[in-house]
């Protein structure tokens, strides 16, 4: 049987990175890891074809080759799988569907043969053995949870890699916290499941004889679930492999109780991490309170910003506006806190109840349901907030139109810089990247809006930081990005806080 692994158009997000990967002239920020680890499940003598469309097209000799489509995605691919799907069906395709979009809402998609839901390690077994004698059934879930050690490697030899800025892996899944908002628990489960550390080393080896050499992101909701088996085994043996390698620096989430341990942060710097991303949501401590992001509360969590990110990992964070404790002050402290800790990439969304959450309970209970999520940070909310609608439409814009005007945006990453330590491994300077030096250079230090402050943060970097120059650059790229799906989003550029009524 000829199978299509279909991964549906992303849209412009501020995680599409689109913008800004369009600098080093890739396509795609990572592949479809899902669909890669499904091909490698899947029997071997059936041949397999992957379809990113966010880097090719999909065309109609790819679906007259195939007997079958297996199409996975986000909730925020809705719109694009819900047209593959049709268009896969009116080719005379089977359609086989899985992952986080339709584990919670494949009842919205009348078009699909058979749904693969929850962890495929648990339900691809027993569909594969229907479909071969002919009694598959139409939907296949479980509450039982993947031994992950069973996990194949991916087969990333279906991908199209050069197309992409950074590959991704999966160490973890589960997660120690039970945050109102968060639907991983309800996934995955609050027990951190680990690969052991051979099989990421198998993971890592795959990837370095296809020859990558630039970033790999591990994808784990919370990477640092298990500490002692970080400490013990995994970094160890990150830290070992590495040894006569060049290039391919890591990026991972984490809690933010990460800043409490200088060993753990010290070896992940060691084992070339340089960067994580952590949902730091909000400085109210009632809001904190009222989500259950106790790991957030009593502490100074400026303070373990500059911590983590003076170890040598840069801090990228989450934030949410429309907590039922927040006031009308909120728009303007989450500013001031952007800004103070010098996280760079700060994605503020609104807050959104995902099924499964407690948080969509709650709000379903309360008649505060207002749809669907949309599954991105787009300013939109599914919930009707404590404040009014309307006033936290607008204060979220405010914020966004704040941090990410040039002259705020610069300022926090000249003070980023100069708290930053220089980290050890660097992506290895492929052509295109040295090229993306020249492009920033005109479209944004001659074309841009940001063109003095573009100038202004090289010269200090050159003079002050220079080793970080090259990172400079990302992250002024990266800024550019942000701007791109703020004016997208018609968001006013620096402006104020809205007047109290």
């Amino acid at each position: 049987m000829r199978i299509l692994l279909i991964y549906p158009e992303y849209p412009d997000t501020f995680w599409s990175f689109k913008h800004a990967i369009k600098f080093i002239h890739k396509k795609a920020a990572h592949p479809p890891l899902g669909l890669l680890t499904i091909g490698a499940m899947l029997p071997e003598g059936w041949p397999k074809r992957l379809v990113d469309m966010n880097v090719t097209k999909l065309t109609q000799a790819d679906m007259d080759w195939a007997d079958c489509a297996f199409v996975s995605g986000m909730v925020v691919q809705r719109a694009s799988a819900r047209s593959v799907i049709h268009r896969c069906k009116s080719a005379g395709l089977k359609v086989v569907a899985g992952g986080p979009l339709f584990t919670s809402e494949h009842d919205q998609f009348e078009e699909v043969d058979h749904f693969v839901l929850n962890e495929a390690e648990v339900t691809l077994p027993p569909f594969l053995r229907d479909l071969e004698r002919g009694a598959a059934r139409r939907v296949y879930e479980s509450s039982e949870f993947a031994d992950v050690e069973q996990t194949p490697v991916p087969l990333w030899e279906l991908a199209l890699i050069k197309k992409y800025a950074g590959m991704s892996i999966q160490f973890s899944r589960g997660c120690p916290f039970n945050c109102e908002f968060c639907n991983v628990t309800a996934l995955f489960g609050h027990k951190t499941r680990v690969k052991t550390a051979d099989q990421i080393i198998r993971e890592l080896d795959r990837l370095y004889e296809l020859g990558w050499r630039s970033n790999v992101f591990f994808v784990d909701d919370n990477f640092i679930g298990n500490k002692r088996y970080l400490k013990e085994t995994l970094l160890p043996a990150l830290i070992e492999w590495r040894k006569g390698k060049r290039g391919i620096p890591f990026n991972t989430e984490a809690s933010v109780n990460l800043a409490d341990d200088e060993e753990l942060m010290a070896m992940m710097v060691e084992a070339g991490f340089d960067s994580v991303f952590i949902g730091i949501e909000t400085p109210d401590e009632e809001s904190l309170a009222e989500c259950n992001k106790r790991q957030n509360t009593n502490r100074d969590l400026v303070e373990c910003v500059r911590r983590i990110q003076r170890a040598g990992l840069q801090v990228q964070g989450g934030f949410i506006v429309g907590f039922d404790h927040d006031g009308p002050s909120i728009f303007q402290r989450q500013i001031d806190f952007i800004q103070k800790s010098g996280i760079v990439t700060a994605m503020v969304g609104m807050l959104q109840a995902p099924p499964g959450t407690r948080l969509y309970e709650r709000m379903k209970q309360e008649g505060r349901l207002l749809g669907a999520i949309s599954g991105d940070i787009d300013g939109t909310t599914n919930i009707v907030p404590r404040m009014g609608l309307d006033r936290l439409m607008d204060g979220y814009q405010v914020i966004l139109g704040h941090i990410y005007s040039p002259k705020y945006y610069y300022r926090r990453v000249k003070l980023f810089l100069r708290e930053y330590e220089m980290p050890k491994v660097q992506p290895a300077l492929d052509f295109q990247r040295f090229l993306a030096l020249f492009r920033s250079s005109f479209r944004l230090g001659i074309l841009g809006r940001e063109r003095f402050q573009y100038w202004r943060l090289l010269a200090w970097t050159a003079c002050y930081r220079r080793k970080l120059l090259p990172l400079a650059i990302t992250l002024t790229i990266y800024g550019h990005h942000f701007r791109k799906t703020c004016c997208m989003r018609r968001v006013p550029q620096g402006g104020g806080v809205p007047p109290l009524e």
